[in-house]
């Protein structure tokens, strides 16, 4: 007999490991078609949208200016803003300063301000830099409508106070006796004129009164009345012959001396007034306010994400995918970018379809929306359609680990509905905190206005989300590796 040797044998490969190799596309290509044949999927993106549209349309048709016949400005960004209170002064051709003591305060509440003022004109939104007495904190130096500014202590009047001018840079200066200034601080304004106005001022907050109820809120306010005195009063160089004028309505023109809100006798002024110079803390969100329908369209998104895994679960096609794809983490990974692209398309159709759509609307009523060129609509908008993508990922996790569709759908709006409905029936303190810890704050990114009630920053809302979602998908990894399917 013929010795052949030792036989060999070629090793098993196993066919489903090859397919297991198969690149990452395909896998997304085949979820992909599972998603797009079945239509009762497309249309629940479709009613995403138009859900979200026909809310805005709605809105915009029952919105009106709420500056109607009030002298509030229509326009978005003067709304933001407060540019209230009394204001004296003289021009103040090229660099210069003025100079007064604030003698006595009476009036309002520990935000009372009576000081002095660099602006570039009287009208309403004009850049400024303002130096304050206030009785409760201190001397402060403000600037750009953004609020409390540099400064602190707690001296209050009687106090010198000097503003001076260089070029686009005011500083600010106080003292005790007027021989020893103490710096308070700088500020750059940009597109100061070179013959500005520099005066006395003094401005109040209004006493506002927030009732919140489950479901809704009420913002009432009081204006307050304050009152100060100055002497001491230079402003150098003055221009010869000029003559202390006033600052009338908002918007309007100035007034002539003697006007009610001052009076001059010797060296002192005493002024009174009311109203704010600051950011309007209560102002309408109109782009937020026209993104709403999101808040019942991402219910079509939730269902749609759920049902994109319990379907399987339930048809038992699950296990085949996971014995021709035994990674079952990248199973979910391309169930998840398949889910959150789909919904990231409808988003922004939905988005930029209430946006564009709402403005005619809101227009004819007298509103002057945002355009969408403005950063911060840009991005409420574009968060919006990352916002319902991360939504369908964290619903899609929910989904595995629940295996079942209503108590997933369930689950998923309440964590996203209840903390926003429950916030409103809170003290305001407590509601951000809620708002803050919650999946919620992902609605943060439709914020564009800086508002009384503001719980988190627009990015650090959907960040919060964004962990949320990444927290319940390492979740389900887990389990689905740990279980049958």
């Amino acid at each position: 007999m013929t010795s052949t040797g030792p036989a060999t044998t070629e090793p098993y490969r196993s066919t489903v490991q090859a397919e297991a190799r198969d690149g990452f596309g395909r896998l997304l290509i085949a979820e992909w078609i599972k998603l797009r044949t079945v239509p009762r999927w497309m249309l629940t993106l479709l009613a995403a949208v138009v859900v979200t549209v026909l809310v805005a349309l709605l809105t915009a048709t029952g919105s009106q200016s709420s500056g109607a016949g009030g002298g509030e400005p229509a326009d978005p960004a003067r709304r933001q803003i407060i540019d209230l209170g009394h204001y004296t002064y003289l021009p103040l051709a090229g660099d210069g300063s003025i100079i007064a003591r604030v003698t006595a305060q009476q009036g309002g509440d520990d935000w009372a301000k009576a000081g002095l003022m660099i602006r570039g004109n009287a009208e309403r939104a004009t850049p400024y830099a303002a130096l304050m007495v206030t009785p409760g904190h201190g001397v402060r130096l403000q600037t750009g409508y953004k609020g409390d500014g540099a400064g602190g202590g707690t001296a209050t009047a009687p106090r010198w106070l000097k503003l001076t001018r260089a070029g686009t840079t005011v500083t600010g200066y106080a003292s005790a006796d007027g021989r020893g200034w103490d710096r308070v601080g700088s500020v750059r304004l940009d597109g100061l004129p070179p013959s500005a106005l520099a005066g006395m001022f003094v401005a109040v907050p209004d006493e506002v009164k927030v009732r919140r109820a489950f479901g809704g809120e009420s913002v009432d306010g009081q204006p307050r009345d304050t009152r100060a005195t100055f002497d001491h009063v230079s402003v150098s160089p003055a221009p010869p012959g000029a003559q202390w004028r006033d600052r009338g309505a908002p918007g309007g023109p100035a007034r002539d001396p003697g006007t009610d809100g001052r009076t001059h006798s010797g060296g002192t002024f005493t002024l009174s007034g009311s109203g704010d110079i600051g950011p309007n803390a209560f102002a309408d969100d109109d782009t937020r306010t026209t993104l709403t329908g999101v808040l019942i369209g991402q219910a079509a998104i939730v269902a749609l994400a759920v049902l994109f895994v319990t379907s399987e679960y339930r048809h038992g096609m699950l296990r085949t995918t996971f014995a021709a794809t035994p990674r079952r983490g990248r199973v979910l990974a391309a169930k998840a970018v398949v889910a959150g692209l789909a919904s990231l398309a409808a988003g922004l159709a939905a988005a930029f379809g209430a946006v564009l759509l709402a403005a005619p609307l809101q227009r004819s009523n007298g509103l002057s929306p945002p355009p969408l060129s403005d950063g911060a609509v840009l991005r409420a908008v574009l968060g919006t359609a990352a916002l319902l993508a991360v939504v369908a990922v964290f619903a899609l996790a929910v989904a595995v680990l629940v295996r079942r569709s209503a108590p997933a759908i369930t689950i998923v709006l309440m964590i996203l509905l209840l903390p926003q409905i429950v916030a409103t029936g809170l003290p305001l303190s407590a509601a951000r905190w809620l708002e803050r810890l919650t999946p919620a704050a992902g609605f943060a990114i439709q914020q564009t206005v800086e508002r009384f009630d503001r719980a988190i920053g627009p990015w650090a809302g959907f960040g919060v989300l964004c962990a949320y979602a990444a927290a319940a998908m390492a979740a389900a990894v887990w389990q689905v590796r740990r279980r049958d399917a």
